[in-house]
């Protein structure tokens, strides 16, 4: 722990303020960065690149030198870039952006590239995913389950291209699910699947059951009751306290709707999902809520908002976040390693905190400590 500590404020120091004239080496740090500087996405690319001169700044230091080189978003044209950037010498690389863009690259064994993506299954040997995936998500999200001691999670999954780096974060994660349920992303075939999670029309008949019971009773209360009854509309619970959907935007939006609909509220139960970035729509379903996900420190992303406009004028995207940590990530690296074996400093164990948290970096392989939050009546609210 004391070990720990030490690197971590040995980091917060030395990165994000001025760095001790005393502390850089004669040797360049020489990284390069594969992003699309032209086409459809060019922007994104842009922004990553005024972040990393952000960083630059903020590291203040002369022995950082970074390489942009464009992708295109074209595998392809990815890799030529990645050539031309082998040819200058240097060994690691921040990007590509996309996943799509990573399939030629396994042809380089001698760089190491830090992509910014979230998928970590198939990736080329040679690539280290940076994004915030799957088992740092479901990391935090156990943690919030064991703190509170709940008992029933079940799991809801749509059938889409990320199920299965879903289902490596749950064994990774080794968070305990009674269920796990795939569910279509069609809305008349969603709600039918929803219904029968729920047990809804085993738990609507309950209802009319138990109305017909006390119309035929002699109970004195019965009209009493009936008219109580009349307000709700199943009886009996289902077998779950906390329900974790793997979802965001709309499609996260009509899974709450349609567990509202068959009476599951998150009044009652647990309602969580994973990193939705802080969006402020979430804050207006307030039937929806209290609703509870993971993701990166807001307090940091502010103060980068803010950085970031206040220096280029302009909003910067996540990933421009992510960008500057790696930046600062690669230079703390630096400092405790041959420049030249830079890129297999990677396979140590390390912690490094960033804006966007603490990295833990074991076998060449990226988490995040995340924060949790919640949304409860149209506030977000941090719980750790």
């Amino acid at each position: 722990m004391k070990k720990i500590f030490t690197i971590l404020f040995f980091c917060f120091c030395n990165l994000f303020f001025t760095i001790n004239s005393s502390l850089t080496e004669e040797i360049k740090v020489r990284i390069g960065l594969l992003v699309p500087l032209s086409g459809d996405n060019a922007e994104i690319g842009k922004q990553i690149v005024k972040a990393t001169r952000l960083a630059l700044k903020d590291i203040n230091s002369e022995n950082l030198e970074i390489f942009p080189k464009d992708t295109q978003s074209d595998p392809k044209k990815t890799l030529r870039s990645a050539v031309e950037l082998e040819k200058l010498g240097i060994n690691l690389v921040i990007g590509p952006v996309f996943y799509e863009n990573l399939i030629y690259l396994d042809e380089l064994k001698n760089l190491t590239f830090l992509s910014f993506t979230n998928k970590t299954l198939n990736l080329p040997n040679n690539v280290i995913s940076t994004g915030i995936n799957s088992t740092s998500q479901l990391n935090t999200i156990k943690k919030f389950i064991d703190q509170n001691k709940i008992k029933k999670t079940i799991f809801l999954i749509p059938n889409l291209n990320y199920d299965l780096e879903v289902k490596e974060g749950i064994k990774k994660s080794r968070i305990k699910t009674s269920k796990q349920y795939f569910y279509d992303i069609e809305p008349t075939k969603l709600t039918k699947q929803i219904e029968k999670i729920t047990n809804y029309e085993i738990r609507k008949q309950n209802l009319i059951d138990e109305i017909t019971r006390l119309e035929n009773s002699d109970d004195p209360n019965k009209e009493r009751k009936i008219k109580n009854l009349k307000k709700r509309y199943t009886i009996g619970n289902v077998n779950f306290d906390s329900v974790i959907i793997a979802d965001f935007d709309e499609s996260l939006k009509s899974i709450i709707t349609s567990l509202l609909y068959t009476d599951v509220s998150p009044k009652d139960k647990y309602f969580m999902t994973f990193n939705q970035w802080f969006d402020e729509s979430l804050l207006n379903e307030t039937a929806s809520q209290p609703i509870y996900y993971p993701s990166i420190n807001k307090k940091n992303l502010e103060e980068f908002k803010k950085k970031f406009l206040n220096k280029f004028n302009e909003d910067p995207n996540h990933i421009s976040l992510l960008s500057y940590d790696l930046v600062g990530l690669i230079y703390y690296l630096s400092l405790k390693n041959d420049i030249n074996e830079i890129n297999k400093a990677f396979n140590a164990k390390n912690s490094f905190k960033g804006k966007i948290g603490i990295f833990d970096i074991k076998d060449n392989k990226i988490n995040h400590r995340l924060n949790f939050y919640k949304i409860e009546n149209g506030s977000l609210i941090e719980i750790f």
